[in-house]
């Protein structure tokens, strides 16, 4: 595993990789490679988070080499890399903790007074 938060800049097949996600989706803007951020790697999969420099918006992009070549998928966020990482840490929700939320919901409808609680 990649030491969190390592700069996506330690080899060329790195490099190479960062081509599928080289472009802001939302403002196109172009990304630069040291914009981009290992969070983890393991097996030829590379965890990677990148900031638009321009309009804010980020990237979570899992890209993985293979024997048949490179693949990725990615989704457009708000959350930080330390954000990314803290969730991917985290417990699962339970079918239990997602019902909860949905009674608690549909009972008191003044959800900010729930958010102050």
């Amino acid at each position: 595993m990649a030491n969190p938060g390592s700069n996506f800049q330690h080899s060329s097949s790195s490099l190479d990789n960062l081509r599928l996600i080289s472009y802001c989706p939302l403002c196109n803007a172009h990304y630069s490679p040291t914009e981009a951020k290992i969070l983890e790697q393991k097996d030829g999969a590379h965890l990677i988070h990148v900031e638009c420099g321009n309009c804010r918006s980020s990237i979570v992009a899992v890209v993985i080499t293979g024997s048949i070549g490179i693949s990725s998928v990615g989704l457009i966020t708000d959350l930080t890399s330390q954000d990314v990482m803290r969730f991917k840490n985290s417990e699962s929700l339970s079918e239990d903790d997602v019902i909860e939320a949905y009674q608690t919901l549909t009972v008191d409808s003044d959800l900010s007074a729930l958010l102050k609680e």
